[in-house]
């Protein structure tokens, strides 16, 4: 399955036939989530039914847990398997949380499908911003509070009314718990990342317009989900455990967030542990915790980027490079010396050419994406070895 192409979403209703059985209750899928890292709004794992085409980017990780969640909260709450009515439901869920819009340009390459529309979208949810290039340029693309989608459409399939209201309830009570969360603390950079990354990932409010103080423990107390004020109280441990210590201030915020979530001293020292067990694990590869230099960081993100998109369209790639003997001449010098200012040209106007026929590269004619084209020329002597390395052994049996 790969998340970014189309018809995914059908692919996975094919896949998770075999699987339906995974989940049977929403606390055992809650629990599941948490070691993917989904509930804390990092993508560091997904479900193991699923079998990838290629190594999975942060961003397909949340689109498969997003789908995953949404589906067996269905199943869970509806005690249906029914896909096509999944698909139905999810649809008019996220047209009554008016985030259902899909643009003009996309209804011309989405189609009439339920479920093409749904992959737009879900990729409306998923990213922060809307623009390719200043997606890859942030360490964090991915929006850090979908788990709030899958406890809203638990509560829409429960019939609740007013949806769209306790949306911004929500997001309004996971903003003041994580910017309290840090005032408890000693704050640093990565705190500021965090803030700003959960901040980013607001939907329904605009955090600016939303005042910090205590008036928001009051509609906390009277909160009655339960597994709301769990996903409420792992941010707050989330935020608290980044520096993985907890001092006496902290504790005595988490401990009085606690209380007030109605939550026992045994869930509230389980919650602080597997936190703590999962930032450890995972500490290199949390976006908000790198604290890169912004260039290396760039660099890294673009080459990523660059790299998926040869590996997604390698056969067109070949083919359209095998049919130019210059230029496969050309990237092939690229890899023993530096190019002359005349060849580098020669070699920018026939990939832009290359560009222009395979749509999934477009990126490489908009603007500013002139600056991928080094990475590119690095990139693709490695990604399509055979057609530059003339010395190549084959191996033999």
């Amino acid at each position: 399955m790969n998340p970014s192409a189309k018809g995914w979403i059908d692919k996975f209703g094919s896949l998770v036939k075999n699987h339906e059985g995974k989940y049977d209750t929403f606390e055992i899928l809650f629990e599941d989530l948490k070691n993917t890292g989904f509930v804390y709004g990092i993508n560091a794992g997904y479900p193991d039914f699923i079998s990838p085409e290629h190594a999975l980017s942060e961003d397909e990780k949340a689109k498969i847990n997003l789908l995953t969640t949404l589906y067996f909260t269905f199943k869970i709450e509806t005690q249906s398997a029914d896909f096509e009515l999944f698909l139905k439901e999810i649809f008019k869920f996220y047209e009554t949380l008016e985030v259902n819009k899909v643009s003009f340009l996309g209804k011309l390459f989405t189609g009439n499908k339920t479920s093409s529309k749904l992959e737009k979208i879900l990729d409306s949810r998923i990213y922060l911003e809307d623009n390719i290039i200043s997606k890859t340029f942030n360490g964090s693309i991915t929006n850090s509070l979908l788990f709030l989608d899958a406890l809203l459409f638990r509560r829409y399939l429960l019939q609740v009314k007013g949806i769209k209201k306790h949306a911004q309830l929500l997001e309004y009570l996971a903003i003041n718990i994580t910017y309290h969360a840090l005032n408890s603390k000693q704050k640093n950079k990565k705190d500021e990342k965090l803030a700003q990354l959960l901040a980013s990932s607001l939907t329904f409010i605009n955090s600016d317009s939303k005042k910090f103080d205590g008036t928001y423990r009051k509609k906390l107390v009277v909160n009655q989900d339960v597994w709301e004020n769990r996903y409420l109280f792992y941010l707050a441990c989330l935020t608290v455990w980044e520096d993985h210590s907890l001092d006496y201030l902290e504790s005595e915020f988490i401990y009085d967030l606690g209380k007030d979530l109605k939550l026992d001293a045994e869930i509230i020292q389980g919650s602080l542990a597997h936190v703590s067990n999962f930032i450890h694990s995972n500490k290199d590869t949390i976006p908000f915790l790198q604290e890169q230099n912004m260039a290396i960081q760039f660099y890294d993100s673009m080459s990523k980027l660059v790299n998926r998109l040869i590996l997604r369209n390698r056969k067109r790639l070949h083919k359209e490079l095998s049919e130019s003997a210059e230029l496969v001449a050309l990237l092939s010098k690229s890899t023993v010396r530096d190019l002359t200012k005349e060849e580098k040209k020669k070699v920018q106007s026939q990939l832009l050419d290359i560009f222009k026929s395979i749509p999934s590269l477009a990126i490489f004619l908009l603007p500013g994406g002139a600056i991928l084209l080094p990475i590119f020329i690095k990139l693709i002597p490695k990604l399509l070895p055979s057609a530059f390395d003339e010395n190549r052994v084959e191996n033999e049996e």
